[in-house]
């Protein structure tokens, strides 16, 4: 509350409000008067009242704001007086603050405190509409000179990359939530890029969510400031997931974004819907996720029971990324010609090599999941049968991730341990799982013997030269998707280099194999030459027939005894091999 004292005439013919409460006041001699609720406070009375004795003072962007709402409070208007507090105040806004968006954005913060008159000015509208437009002419006065100099199209990252420090983006992290989500509503009516919006939800995200993802739940029991600030977290997170641009397989907001508006999202105990519509947007491109990004933390709540990470979620995100309908959102749309080319289920097409880059996620959380004790064998098996047959070429990965489970969980069921293993395709094994699988106590007994059964087919076909069945067991040429940060690896060895292994193998044995050929092909050649001298110093036949005989038999002999030292010798290094694969195991 503010007291007045009336000593002059100016501020009363400046203020319509004080005027009225002169007239309205019974004594005609009255000196004081109480003013409460005035925007600003008395410093922003102390201004006005300069303003009406002519003293000079400077109206800037730290004071323009509770001059206007003073103005209006005080009905220190034209109709009052000529030139008077609000004009001026109107003029500022006029010149300075609304065609610079940071200017827009300063003021609007301040207007914060000064609710509800800054709202009944329409001071915060007029200042939101700017900012909008004021953004939109920017992003199309930049585009064009982008178009004129043939500048390339910018991508998120480099977007984030090339955003100056003093980008107004940023400067929206002053603004609370409700005038965050105005300001945001309105450029996005306009039509402001969505890698922009990306970028701002981004920086606002991370003020106001620091430390949020990843708190001990225990910590916050009881604690009323703590749970009155995890409820304002859930609410920013809530907002700031509804203003996220439209979902989609290409979508501008990147992945580690979504992953920790996710996290975030568990740790405040948002809403369902909140959490599904997080889960939708990563399962369309969860193609492009790293291990970090679906490593998800349960809510544990108190309960040192439950397994660490929130498995269900992982279990829906997947889901949802296999389900998507080769007709949903820009595939309508007319492909190009080179996209039409592929073929669904080939290795080189988009979808498949999507689904491999995913089956290695998979494995690799898989792997990482294991190692928690309080995880039960019905969740890892969901998640470990999720994928089609044609997802995994190479089953290392899931192999690795079984034995690590096992190992973690020695007391489970045989009927459990059982129905781990038969998630294995035995048959898509490489040269070295198979050793150390073979030799794997934490297995049961039938795939064991079904490990050993596949490795001998593969030894024969080996020794044999067939080399059909190459692709089966290590995928075509031996190609597959790269990936960075990506976690723990998803096998016992690359399948890159277990193909070259095989290869190596094979080409040993097919150039011993070659050599007994040139050994023959000599043989025959010396006895095609003894033969014509034989016929031409003893013309006798009966005696060429004899020899002839003779040496036709020890043609045969070298032939018999060539062959039997050549296979003797590829058995012997097979069988090397084999012994000295499973010494050397990985368990």
């Amino acid at each position: 509350m503010i007291f007045v004292f009336l000593l002059q005439f100016p501020l009363v013919s400046r203020s319509g409000r004080i005027r009225k409460l002169m007239l309205e006041a019974k004594d005609s001699k009255i000196s004081r008067l109480s003013l409460p609720g005035v925007p600003g406070g008395s410093q922003a009375f102390e201004l006005a009242a300069k303003f009406c004795y002519g003293v000079n003072f400077e109206i800037t962007i730290s004071n323009v704001a509770m001059l206007r709402c003073a103005a209006h409070f005080l009905e220190m208007t034209e109709e009052i007086s000529e030139k008077n507090l609000e004009g001026k105040t109107e003029a500022y806004l006029k010149d300075t603050v609304l065609p610079n968006i940071s200017n827009s954005v300063s003021v609007l913060h301040l207007c914060e405190r000064l609710l509800p008159i800054s709202e009944d000015v329409n001071l915060v509208n007029r200042i939101i509409n700017a900012i909008a437009n004021n953004a939109c002419k920017e992003q199309l006065t930049s585009g064009l000179s982008k178009l004129e100099y043939n500048f390339p199209l910018k991508t998120t990252q480099s977007f984030e990359e090339e955003t100056p420090s003093d980008w107004w983006g940023k400067s929206l992290a002053l603004l609370n939530l409700d005038f965050f989500k105005r300001v945001l509503t309105a450029v996005k009516t306009k039509g402001l890029k969505q890698e922009m919006i990306s970028q701002i939800l981004i920086n606002y995200a991370q003020n106001f969510l620091k430390g949020l993802v990843g708190r001990d739940p225990q910590l916050i029991k009881g604690s009323f400031a703590d749970l009155d600030l995890q409820k304002k977290q859930r609410v920013t997170v809530e907002t700031i997931v509804s203003l996220l641009p439209t979902q989609s397989r290409k979508s501008t907001v990147p992945m580690a974004f979504l992953s920790s508006l996710l996290k975030s999202a568990i740790a405040a105990s948002a809403s369902t819907s909140c959490r599904s519509d997080l889960e939708r947007r990563i399962g369309l491109q969860l193609d492009q996720a790293i291990i970090e990004d679906i490593l998800i933390p349960a809510n544990l709540n108190g309960n040192n029971h439950c397994p660490l990470s929130d498995t269900d979620s992982v279990l829906r995100i997947f889901s949802i990324f296999l389900n998507l309908d080769e007709d949903d959102e820009e595939d309508n749309h007319p492909r190009d010609e080179s996209e039409m080319v592929y073929d669904f289920d080939s290795p080189g097409s988009p979808k498949q090599s999507s689904i491999i880059k995913v089956s290695k996620l998979l494995d690799n959380y898989l792997a990482e999941v294991a190692l928690d004790s309080n995880l039960t064998p019905s969740k890892f098996i969901a998640l470990a049968e999720l994928l089609p047959d044609h997802a995994r070429m190479v089953y290392d990965g899931l192999y690795r991730a079984v034995d690590i489970f096992l190992k973690v969980h020695p007391n489970i069921k045989d009927s459990e341990r059982y129905r781990l293993c038969k998630t294995i395709d035995s048959q898509k094994l490489s040269q070295e799982a198979c050793s150390h699988a073979a030799q794997n106590e934490r297995l049961p007994v039938q795939m064991a013997v079904q490990v050993l059964y596949f490795e001998q087919i593969r030894l024969r076909n080996a020794m044999n030269g067939v080399g059909g069945n190459n692709q089966l067991f290590f995928g075509l040429n031996g190609q597959f998707p790269q990936r960075s940060g990506s976690g723990a690896g998803s096998g016992c060895i690359s399948p890159r280099d277990n193909y070259a292994s095989v290869r190596r193998e094979n080409r040993e044995l097919k150039l011993e194999v070659a050599r007994m050929r040139m050994r023959l092909t000599d043989l025959e050649k010396d006895h095609v030459s003894m033969k014509q001298e034989l016929v031409k110093s003893h013309p006798a036949n009966k005696l060429f027939k004899s020899f002839t005989k003779k040496l036709g038999k020890l043609n045969s002999l070298f032939r018999i005894k060539d062959l039997k030292q050549m296979r003797d010798k590829a058995n012997s290094e097979n069988r090397f091999l084999f012994q000295k694969r499973r010494r050397h195991s990985v368990s």
